[in-house]
């Protein structure tokens, strides 16, 4: 006796296509395990406190109170970040995933020696230390040390864009070594 035709499509390929909608889902949910997460940008970015003798000084209150509410980072805005509890006294971050970073009151850098090698940017020195996948930049020309930690791939705009502010609200004082 003859099969009657239903208009269904064949068994194979009703199999050929469920298992192909089994092998899309394994996939898509193999790839949302194993990609990096990135930070909630909606939460507070939490920031391991460093010492900062002088940032409740009248300086870090000028400057932070001057600092630009978003940078440009290769042509990203970087908006600024609400910081973690308990906050670094003298913080303030911009950026989601790789922030960027200015802490103000800082003890002298150590690595600030009489001869090492300054970069004046915006009419401000900046001492620069390398870092893994980020450099912190102090400022060492000011009544106050602070640094700007700047991710690798963030380019110049931020360093640009706080020594701006830095030139405008703080007056450039001699190099202190010891």
């Amino acid at each position: 006796m003859p099969e009657s035709d239903t208009g269904a499509p064949p068994k194979v390929v009703l199999v050929t296509a469920a298992a192909l909608a089994v092998a899309l889902a394994v996939a898509v949910a193999v790839f949302a395990l194993t990609r990096p997460s990135l930070p909630d940008s909606a939460g507070p970015l939490p920031l391991v406190p460093v010492p900062a003798p002088a940032a409740g000084s009248p300086g870090c209150t000028t400057l932070l109170g001057a600092v630009p509410t978003e940078l440009t980072s290769n042509g990203t805005s970087l908006k600024v970040r609400a910081l973690a509890a308990p906050a670094p006294p003298a913080t303030v971050a911009w950026g989601d995933a790789d922030p960027v970073v200015l802490r103000c009151g800082l003890d002298r850098p150590p690595e600030l020696t009489p001869t090492a090698q300054l970069r004046l940017v915006n009419k401000v020195q900046w001492l620069q230390v390398p870092g893994e996948d980020a450099s912190t930049w102090y400022v060492v020309d000011r009544e106050v040390y602070a640094a700007l930690t700047v991710p690798d791939s963030a380019g110049t705009g931020p360093l640009q864009a706080v020594s701006d502010t830095v030139a405008a609200k703080l007056a450039p004082r001699p190099l202190r070594f010891g």
